[in-house]
């Protein structure tokens, strides 16, 4: 960095002597540089071309004072002499992408390796360890490419500087050390202790799980600044584990203050029943799971006259509680969704919202928009409307209670006709999706049982019945209906900009892929250079189904499609074969479908809507938020089932070998439902190598293969909730070397 006023100047009066580098560092006058420079770049990288006067973009950055400002020219000038930004005629200034140089996303592994996504780059740029410069997982940094090394085809890069911290807190173990503390962060991507003071004001004890900032980088030597913002509580506790784990992915679990105050004008809203189509003499009931609170839907079917059928799906009226910009609004949208973790939910809304106001509860006036369609027996929909309604749900049904009336024939239940007809329609709708070319996938969930304490007593599959499917179909059948309503051109007018919930055709290579995959396992999944067609995807899952290959073939084909998201753009769901979707029927959970009901109701009161560009920016940052809750969703599943497998070391278990690769064998333990590695290191009866193209490792002496599929005793040797590994070995093995962890980066004091 090149220094225009030294930073010495700034600290003359507080430094007889010069400062050093640790000093500078650590001085809040240089954090404040360097808070105005990532300040300043990153709202010219943010412009694009386009060039500002610097007093332009020191009132856009809210500078005052003679101080700042002078602080602010010196970063200005800096800047340009260091070729980061460019001066331009009459002395604008704008962003200058370095020659050479690249701009993007850090991601980091575990293991230490990261991968720097650029914009326009067909693949990921690989960046070792001692090439990161201190940059972290999620920052956006400035990377230069390296020449390609022998035996390594990998396109990859080095790290030249970090243009934005993108993370501003960690989650982790407090370690006690004298007057300062070492914060060991949970999440395994982040390769840095925090150092904190500790002068005993937060209350934080020797062992406790906290939530620190990320203030700054302590020196060049790759250690953290840090301060306490709370204490979760001791690391030992179950309920404090699984949420330390939901916060270490970014989920948000405090609501703001100043929620309350909203919360009650919400009180006084569920009195305003004027101008709603009143429904609350139909029979209408609600099927959820048993544990649930937040009810977003509720249903009634009723037998038309000629043979139609009138399909009613009420959803909870979230938009008329909820009115955009308020705080819980924010709040909401910043959450995008509920999080469903392994022992609670962490919710979208407060729960005086989600439980009480919002939610569907029986015997209960409540506020409701309704897609009420008229279907012929056939499922076609002949005509629908949707209308802002009050309703009385007349019956709560678990799943359970659902399933029970619809295969008991002689249930004298006063739902025994309803549901037969809607159990009806949902086969039948859901045999039309398949013809239509919907994929057909059929992946087991597990549900980890726990105690009292939070501790697991047992794994077992989720169950689904009949009844879970016909509520999925019906709430398709809204979802589909009101993409299908919003994408038609008014009267006059196209249609305004929408949200879609998009699923593009998979990516050709990983289709290529998978068609290697399955290959030596004798299957075929024909494809004309990547592109496959859904009737051939469902004959290979239909093909592999029952064999001991099939959950593994399943689990490869699930991961070679694309990943669904939030738009603007009408390019359909291609898992569903739906030319139109959406996402309308859980506002409680789903920030998405709160958007959605807004621009419904704008669209019926004849309201112009937001711009596309504002609605894209919303849907990229929900889409952010969903991947956020499954990683916090499936990391609390992985954390109950590793310690469910500590308690179980030494045993001996059946399993089937679920993934090969040259480090070793992944074994799924059929009894627990946990999956675990046996490391090649731990393979000693022979040496073993990888065959890539049968995905197996093979014994160069004794010849013996593991491929997927395969039929393995196990011993469960190491299970360690710290990294969510479990170690086996094969039986009959010598016992597994236990797993050294790998050393952090840690600062030389």
């Amino acid at each position: 960095m090149i220094w225009l006023i030294s930073p010495a100047v700034f600290l003359e009066k507080d430094c007889p002597k010069s400062p050093t580098e640790a000093d500078l560092e650590s001085d809040p006058l240089v954090n404040t540089y360097h808070h105005l420079e990532e300040q300043i770049l990153r709202f010219l990288r943010n412009h694009g071309q386009r060039a500002y006067r610097p007093k332009e973009i020191s009132k856009k950055l809210n500078i005052t004072g003679n101080e700042s400002f002078r602080i602010f020219q010196s970063v200005i000038q800096s800047l340009i002499l260091e070729g980061r930004v460019g001066r331009e005629k009459g002395g604008r200034i704008t962003f200058r992408q370095r020659e050479g140089h690249l701009e993007g996303t850090l991601r980091v592994h575990r293991d230490g390796f990261g991968f720097v996504t650029v914009e326009g780059e067909e693949e990921d740029l690989f960046v070792r360890a001692r090439r990161m410069n201190n940059a972290l997982d999620g920052d956006r940094v400035l990377v230069t490419r390296l020449a390609i090394r022998a035996g390594d085809d990998r396109p990859s890069a080095e790290i030249i500087t970090v243009l934005e911290r993108t993370r501003k807190e960690a989650v982790g173990t407090l370690h006690k050390q004298g007057s300062f503390g070492i914060v060991i962060p949970d999440d395994l991507r982040l390769q840095h202790d925090i150092y904190v003071s500790d002068d005993g004001s937060s209350g934080a004890q020797d062992g406790d799980k906290v939530v620190v900032s990320i203030d700054s980088f302590e020196d060049k030597r790759g250690a953290i600044q840090g301060t306490i913002l709370k204490v979760l509580g001791p690391s030992s506790d179950p309920a404090v584990q699984i949420l330390a784990v939901a916060l270490s992915s970014g989920v948000r679990s405090d609501f703001p203050d100043g929620v309350d105050a909203e919360i009650m004008s919400g009180k006084e809203a569920l009195l305003q029943t004027e101008e709603r189509e009143d429904l609350r003499k139909l029979v209408i009931f609600s099927i959820d799971p048993a544990d649930a609170k937040d009810f977003d839907d509720a249903l009634h079917i009723t037998e038309l006259d000629g043979g139609d059928i009138e399909v009613g799906v009420h959803i909870a009226d979230v938009s008329h509680f909820v009115p955009p910009g308020g705080e819980i609004d924010r709040e909401a949208f910043a959450r995008g969704t509920s999080v469903y973790l392994v022992d609670r939910v962490i919710p979208m809304l407060p729960e005086e919202l989600s439980e009480d106001l919002c939610s569907l509860r029986p015997n209960e006036d409540r506020l409701a928009f309704s897609c009420i369609m008229r279907l012929a027996p056939d499922t076609t929909v002949q005509s629908f409307r949707i209308c802002e309604t009050l309703i009385h749900s007349k019956h709560r049904l678990t799943y359970q209670d659902a399933q029970d009336i619809i295969s008991d024939d002689a249930s004298t239940h006063v739902l025994k006709r309803v549901l037969t007809v809607a159990n009806r329609l949902a086969k039948k709708m859901s045999q039309d999706r398949l013809e239509r070319g919907a994929i057909n996938f059929n992946s087991v969930e597990v549900k980890v049982v726990l105690d009292e304490a939070g501790h697991p007593i047992d794994i077992v599959p989720r169950v689904r019945y009949d009844a879970h499917k016909l509520i999925e179909e019906f709430m398709l059948l809204a979802n589909r209906t009101v993409a299908r309503y919003m994408s038609e051109d008014s009267p006059g007018a196209p249609a305004a900009p929408f949200i879609s919930r998009i699923h593009e055709p998979p990516d050709r290579e990983k289709i290529r892929q998978l068609a290697a995959y399955v290959r030596p396992f004798g299957f075929n999944l024909p494809n004309q250079d990547g592109m496959v067609s859904a009737a051939d995807l469902n004959a290979l899952l239909n093909a592999v189904s029952g064999s001991p290959v099939g959950p593994i073939i399943e689990v490869a084909a699930l991961r070679s499609m694309s990943k669904a998201r939030y738009g603007v753009e009408l390019k359909g769901h291609y898992g569903l074969s739906e030319k139109f979707y959406t996402h309308f029927t859980s506002p409680i959970r789903r920030y998405p479908d709160l958007i959605v009901h807004r621009l419904l109701k704008g669209k019926l009161a004849k309201i112009k809507g937001p711009k596309a560009s504002e609605l894209q920016a919303q849907c990229d940052h929900l889409s952010e938020r969903e991947r956020v809750a499954v990683e916090a969703e499936r990391a609390s599943i992985k954390l109950k089932q590793v310690e469910y497998a500590a308690g179980h070391l030494g045993e001996l278990f059946s399993g089937v070998v679920v993934g090969v690769a040259r480090f070793g064998v992944f074994v799924q333990i059929t009894d627990l439902l946990v999956e675990g590695l046996v490391h090649v290191r731990d393979m000693d009866d022979d040496f073993y190598q990888y065959d890539e193209g049968a995905y197996a490792l093979v014994g160069s002496r004794s010849g013996r293969r593991y491929v997927l599929g395969n039929q393995v005793r196990v011993i469960l040797a190491a299970a360690n909730t710290e990294t969510r590994d479990i170690n086996l070995i094969f039986d009959g093995l010598k016992t597994s070397r236990p797993r050294r962890k790998k050393a952090r980066k840690r600062s030389k004091r």
